[in-house]
């Protein structure tokens, strides 16, 4: 009985050792015929309890090496198949043929603005600082001494919270330079690039939602001449040498005295007659000297300080630095425009 027992293993030992699998299909009938649970060398198990005590054994071990023979011979095969079915397809690929198009994006062209704008401040010593979109009204009007019955305050030109009248979206960054007046004393050189909000009617020309930068020296005889030549530096910095500039008298309830600045755009096409309203000039800031009441309700004493503040517009100077004809489209998102800015820095 061992001796039969012994030459089946030894039999199914040499059928598994001249089994060649040449593909997967074939790969996997030889694995249903010796791994597979109704395997071959099962049945062989099967006699160990038929065996006389001292054989049994010698005889498991035997089997085992039949069952560990064909799990080694199945793995290497399988390995030897996938490796080859790897290499085919890699042969398959065509190296020479043109790769699949994926669409690049580009800086939209606010970004592309307002990073030059502060890059050209920067290099004049000006730091630059954000702060909350949310603003209380002391900081976005009674700071920056707007009284109770100015205009500005009114639901038609200022965006509130809903069922809060004390706070409101921002109408202009000036509400950052407030709160750093606050806890900081001269000097102050900072600009204070931000989104901002007004009611306002939406046309090729304004929107309800813009970015401005505002700007902000505080020290010791400060002066008008002081914030042209900075003005007039960053005027030529950002359009050329032979920008002209012009400073026209206007009202701020923080600044006094208040100017508006205009770039002169131009008047040869039509685009020109419609940004200028025929003028040729387009308004890109307003600026001035900062009201003593604003220095003193922050904390800064007007008898030894003076400043100077500006705020302009994101959207204008873009309009003006790649001849947008229409502020509008700058907030719509549509991609045949935004692709026109691949590539610029």
């Amino acid at each position: 009985m061992a001796s039969e027992a012994f030459q089946k293993v030894d039999a199914l030992k040499e059928q598994i050792q001249s089994e060649s699998p040449a593909n997967h299909d074939e790969l996997e009938q030889f694995r249903i015929a010796y791994l597979g649970s109704k395997n071959q060398i099962k049945p062989l198990f099967g006699m160990i309890g038929q065996l006389p005590n001292e054989e049994k054994k010698a005889f498991g071990q035997a089997v085992n090496e039949v069952k560990q023979l064909a799990e080694a011979k199945f793995e290497s095969i399988k390995a030897q198949l996938d490796a080859g079915a790897e290499e085919s397809e890699g042969t398959s690929l065509d190296l020479t043929a043109p790769g699949f198009p994926y669409r690049q994006g580009s800086r939209h062209p606010v970004t592309l603005t307002l990073n030059r704008i502060i890059d050209i401040f920067r290099r004049i010593g000006f730091d630059v600082v954000e702060d909350r979109e949310i603003e209380d009204q002391w900081h976005n009007f009674t700071a920056l001494n707007t009284p109770e019955d100015h205009p500005a305050r009114d639901m038609q030109d200022t965006f509130y919270l809903k069922d809060d009248m004390e706070h409101v979206l921002r109408t202009h960054t000036s509400s950052v330079q407030a709160r750093l007046m606050e806890h900081s004393q001269p000097p102050i050189r900072i600009i204070a690039p931000g989104r901002v909000y007004r009611n306002e009617t939406v046309s090729a020309r304004s929107h309800c939602q813009f970015h401005q930068v505002e700007g902000l020296y505080v020290d010791k005889d400060v002066s008008m001449a002081d914030m042209k030549q900075t003005l007039m530096y960053f005027a030529r910095a950002m359009y050329g040498p032979d920008v002209k500039i012009r400073l026209r008298p206007s009202y701020f309830p923080f600044t006094e005295p208040s100017a508006e600045m205009d770039v002169y755009w131009g008047l040869e096409t039509e685009l020109d007659h419609k940004i200028t309203k025929g003028t040729g000039w387009l308004e890109i800031l307003g600026c001035g000297m900062v009201d003593p009441n604003v220095l003193d309700a922050c904390g800064i004493d007007p008898e030894v300080y003076t400043g100077y503040a500006f705020g302009m517009g994101i959207e204008r100077q873009a309009l003006r630095q790649y001849k947008i004809s229409d502020i509008r489209l700058l907030f719509e998102n549509d991609m045949r425009f935004l692709e026109q800015f691949k590539g610029t820095l």
